[in-house]
């Protein structure tokens, strides 16, 4: 009888240790999957709800909207060809002054002005383009025009059959159309080196 009851002691305290073991397995198991103070939820585990979709965010390296760009103004709605080949389209001079200076290669007043049209074109390059507008000549003669007066560096459009001069009415050499950045005519005709160096920094300062 007292061996029963020891036996029947002894299964108890096993039990009793066997239920302990399982709470604090539990309990440790609990401690694992849960949320550390001010920290990220685990992985798997599901973020309470806020009420409101999350804010989808710009993978790194995505690119962002720039400023609208400029409205092309008639004027400026012509293409051509430069005397090295290259297409030239003028509406990506919108928003800019622009200065158009038509030109022949045997003109000896456009041999004048050449120079200054080499010296300040490069320095103004990206305020106030300055695009020659090659005509009433062989193509052969303008590209030794350009060569000759170190025009390289600013585009020279081809215009022997004379469509962007009637278009601007040019009828003589060398006349110079100057455009502010809205679209506007504000110069036509003949400006000698000193004048034309003058207008086109106003413009780049304005």
């Amino acid at each position: 009888m007292r061996i029963g009851m020891a036996w029947t002691g002894v299964g108890r305290l096993r039990r009793a240790a066997t239920a302990g073991a399982l709470v604090v397995a539990l309990l440790g198991t609990a401690a694992c999957t849960g949320t550390a103070p001010g920290g990220p939820a685990a992985a798997g585990s599901a973020s309470a709800p806020t009420g409101a979709p999350p804010t989808p965010t710009a993978p790194p390296g995505a690119a962002t909207s720039g400023p609208p760009a400029a409205q092309v103004p008639d004027v400026l709605r012509f293409t051509g060809t430069t005397l090295g080949g290259a297409a030239f389209d003028a509406a990506q001079l919108a928003g800019k002054p622009v200065v158009l200076w038509f030109w022949a290669p045997w003109c000896a007043t456009c041999a004048s002005q050449a120079w200054t049209v080499a010296e300040i074109a490069p320095r103004y390059r990206d305020t106030v383009p300055i695009v020659g507008v090659a005509g009433l000549g062989e193509r052969k003669a303008m590209k030794e025009f350009v060569t000759e007066f170190d025009l390289g560096a600013t585009p020279q459009i081809e215009d022997g059959k004379g469509a962007l001069w009637k278009r601007f009415k040019v009828t003589e050499q060398s006349i110079f159309v100057i455009i502010d950045r809205s679209g506007t005519i504000v110069h036509q005709g003949f400006l000698d080196g000193e004048a034309l160096t003058a207008k086109v920094a106003a413009l780049a300062g304005a």
